[in-house]
Formats: structure tokens, sequence, C-alpha cells
């Protein structure tokens, strides 16, 4: 894969992590874990990064201390507390730096769930993912907006290059 292409998704992609990150710390620990699901909406969106960033995903586990009640329609055992989703947030931006970093052969490369109702590109999930990451960001910042009336910056770009 063209060495430009790489530095423009990760660019991006990582814009798009960074601004998840601000609004989990903008978010009040009292606002984290209430009504407005505020900590289950972050951990959703971290949860379905890593998992659309696991190339092969089949028979794919979050790590500890995470569970798979995502993929079961319920919500987890516990609401994750800000640090535990936050930790999760690094983790996933440091594997999508490196799977963006390591792409090859992106023609051959293909991410398709157990199901088989996806079937996708390399590229194309790294698309996806982040539409979804985007997504999921401009629901907590307008909470936040809502809740104590500030919410984080735009960011462009990523800060650290490819």
């Amino acid at each position: 894969m063209e060495n430009w292409l790489k530095k423009v998704l990760w660019r991006q992609f990582g814009a798009s992590i960074d601004m998840l990150e601000n609004a989990c710390k903008l978010c009040p620990e009292t606002f984290w874990d209430t009504q407005a699901e505020f900590g289950y909406k972050a951990y959703h969106c971290v949860f379905f990064l890593d998992y659309y960033l696991t190339r092969n995903p089949i028979g794919f586990t979050p790590p500890e201390p995470f569970s798979l009640s995502e993929f079961e329609d319920r919500m987890p055992e516990r609401i994750y507390t800000k640090e535990e989703v936050l930790n999760y947030l690094y983790f996933c931006r440091k594997k999508c730096r490196d799977l963006i970093a390591g792409l090859d052969d992106v023609e051959n490369a293909f991410w398709q769930n157990e199901s088989e109702s996806m079937r996708y590109n390399i590229i194309e999930i790294l698309l996806y993912n982040m539409r979804h990451v985007q997504h999921h960001t401009a629901q907590l910042n307008l909470l936040l907006r809502q809740h104590i009336d500030d919410a984080p910056e735009w960011i462009y770009e990523a800060e650290d290059k490819l």
C-alpha cells in the first residue's frame, strides 16, 4: 500500500480516536454513570473500535475486564469506569496505528465477521470503523453540551505522524 495513503488514513482515524478521548476526559465523574449512559455509550464505541480493528475477528474477545455483552444485545454487568474505558481506548489507538502502519496488500485483505453478514476490504472496514467512532463521539459531545454546556474542540488530524 502506498505510504501516503497510510499517512492520510492514520491522520484522520487518529484524530477521530483523539476526539473520542477528549469527550471521555471532559465528562465529569458525576455524569459518567447516569441515566444519560455516557459511560456505556463510550464503552460501546471503544468495544466496536477494537472489534473492527481485529484483522480476523472470528473468535474476538475484548481484554479484561470487558465482556462480550455488546454481541448479546444487553448492558454489561456493570458500567466500566472512565479510567477503564480510557485505558481500553489507548489500547485500541495503538492497535489502529499499528494496523494502518502494517497495511500491505490491501487488494487481498478482507475483514469478515462470524455471521458472514459483513465482508469488507480492509480499507472499507477502517472507514466504516472511523464513521462509527465519529457517530458516537458526536452523541457524547451533544450530551456534554446539554449537561455541562461544554464540549471538546475539533481535531483536524492526529498529532503523532505515521
